[in-house]
This record gives C-alpha cells, structure tokens and sequence, in this order.
C-alpha cells in the first residue's frame, strides 16, 4: 500500500467514525427527549404519576426501537474508532521499518 493509500484509507475511517460518533451522540440525547415525550402523553389524563408514567414510558416499543438504534449506533462508532486505530497502527508500522530500511542503507554505504 502506498503512502497516499494510507492516508486515504485513514480519511475515509475518520468520516465514517465521525458520523457513526455524530449518530451515536444525537441518539443519545434524543433518547431523553423521547422518554419526556412519551411520559408527558401518558401523563396527559393526570390519573397517574410521574414515577408510574416514566416507568410506562420506558417500555413504550417506540421507546425501547430508539435504544436498539443507539445500541447499533454505539457498536459502529466503536467498530470505526479501532479500526482507525489500526489504520493508524500500520501507518506506525510502515514508518518504523522505512526508518529500519534507511538506517541499513547507511550502514552499508548506499
């Protein structure tokens, strides 16, 4: 793989990281707008308490479909942060045995 190859290989994981992150984050504060939303609907009729209501809220099947979304957010934000770790790692590498190559060069005059 040739050094430009790398970097776009690095730019391509940084966009897909920094959207998966982007979606994860917004679920993520969406989840709490969802629940006051549901407890303040089945609060509506005013038969029923807060506490009794969110704990409604928390099982309402809109509810729990926003966290298995966040749940598959989470996984693709993590699966994009290693690989571009590992991106990084090679790049590390590749740098590391370029050095190795040229302190052999040296040594054997060329």
């Amino acid at each position: 793989m040739t050094e430009e190859q790398r970097l776009q290989q690095l730019r391509e994981i940084s966009r897909e990281h920094a959207s998966a992150k982007a979606q994860r984050e917004y679920l993520d504060h969406f989840r709490k707008s969802k629940l006051a939303m549901l407890t303040s609907a089945i609060m509506d009729d005013g038969k029923i308490s807060h506490a009794a209501a969110e704990t409604r809220a928390r099982t309402d099947q809109e509810y729990l479909d926003l966290l298995h979304g966040l749940r598959e957010a989470t996984e693709l934000e993590a699966r994009t942060f290693w690989e571009l770790k590992i991106a990084m790692a090679g790049i590390e590498i590749w740098r590391s045995k370029q050095a190795t190559e040229r302190a052999e060069r040296k040594g054997y005059g060329a």
